[in-house]
């Protein structure tokens, strides 16, 4: 059962995390670029700030985003920002959604995302710590995914494989973490299985498009490409 009021601690543990991280940075280092194509480390920190407030507007009923655009050009207006406002802003949109968590709610409602997604309410949180960690992560600052919590790569691990499951592109493909911790099954149900198998953060990695997954074996047939997230 997801325990959303869990997750909601964690989320705030994560969001401290990054903001311990980032403190020691300075405005230059800010402008640098990120791990993800085209952004800087601010268009990311905007990012996660943005996108707390439209989990809040998810969570309170409101469509996440006005529009595709206005997402994407409200993550450039705050990109280059000095760094003490970036992370008062990170700071302050993570106690909003924090106490949004707090407000008395039916947490088994069905709740809608970006492009037609929906889900349960109780998984929001668990929506929010991954993108506060794995972005955490696409800072290029020492933080890696091996650094994650085991429950979180294992949960993500999981909502990954669901993601990807039916998904025609991708053949029937056995999971398998050589820790012994977890096997998985996604894609197709047409053709050859294959089996993919290697440490549970490298898993991740390839299944979040975070890593080229060269660091996994395979059995069956070449390493699956997986439709983008």
């Amino acid at each position: 059962m997801i325990d959303h009021e869990r997750d909601l601690a964690s989320v705030k543990a994560a969001t401290e995390r990054l903001l311990d991280a980032a403190a020691s940075w300075d405005n230059a280092a800010t402008a640098e670029p990120s791990r993800l194509p085209g952004w800087t480390r601010g268009h990311v920190l905007a990012h996660i700030a943005r996108n707390a407030d439209a989990l809040v507007n998810v969570l309170q009923g409101r469509p996440m985003y006005a529009d595709a655009a206005t997402r994407d050009a409200d993550i450039e207006r705050d990109a280059d920002r000095p760094l003490a406002v970036q992370l008062a802003d990170v700071r302050e949109s993570g106690d909003g959604f924090q106490a949004a968590g707090a407000e008395p709610a039916d947490w088994s409602r069905t709740v809608e995302l970006r492009n037609g997604v929906t889900d349960s309410a109780s998984r929001i949180p668990f929506r929010r710590w991954v993108e506060v960690a794995l972005h955490h992560v696409d800072l290029g600052v020492g933080y890696e995914l091996e650094d994650l919590p085991e429950e979180f790569v294992q949960r993500e691990i999981d909502f990954l494989a669901e993601r990807f499951t039916g998904a025609p592109t991708v053949p029937p493909t056995r999971i398998a973490a050589t820790e012994g911790t977890g096997t998985w099954t996604t894609g197709s149900t047409e053709g050859a299985e294959v089996t993919v198998t290697g440490p549970a953060p490298e898993l991740l990695g390839w299944l979040a498009g975070r890593r080229d997954g060269s660091a996994l074996k395979t059995e069956g047939g070449p390493l699956p490409a997986l439709p983008p997230l």
